[in-house]
């Protein structure tokens, strides 16, 4: 059984800031790409941004320059620093992550349950 949790979502005004966390725990044995998504009411899941174990990036058009994406390996944890917030990347924020399982070796995504980040005066 693995598991993410996130934390660190909540209300800000336009032009904030906010960081995200998502912690894996459970039966890991190596973790490969991580990432975040986000959707918002009425539209499809999207990627955000994504980091690869070894520390490429990317990030979606619309948050380039504004969120940066890190990751601590030995914690197998993942961060989303967002800057310079807009009223549009309101959105349900989840964590995905590309686990190997301890034992069967076998890799299987995996999902957050989601946290809210609401950008609004």
């Amino acid at each position: 059984q693995v598991q993410l949790v996130e934390s660190g979502g909540g209300l800000v005004q336009p032009g904030g800031s906010l960081r995200l966390s998502c912690a894996a725990s459970g039966s890991i044995y190596s973790i490969d790409d991580m990432g975040w998504y986000r959707q918002a009411p009425g539209k499809q899941r999207e990627l955000v941004a994504g980091v690869t174990r070894g520390g490429s990036t990317k990030y979606a058009d619309s948050v380039n320059g504004r969120f940066t994406i890190s990751r601590d390996n030995a914690k197998n944890t993942v961060y989303l620093q967002m800057n310079s917030l807009k009223p549009e990347d309101t959105a349900v924020y989840y964590c995905n992550a590309i686990v190997v399982v301890k034992f069967s070796y076998r890799s299987r995504e995996v999902w957050g349950q989601g946290t809210l980040v609401t950008v609004s005066s």
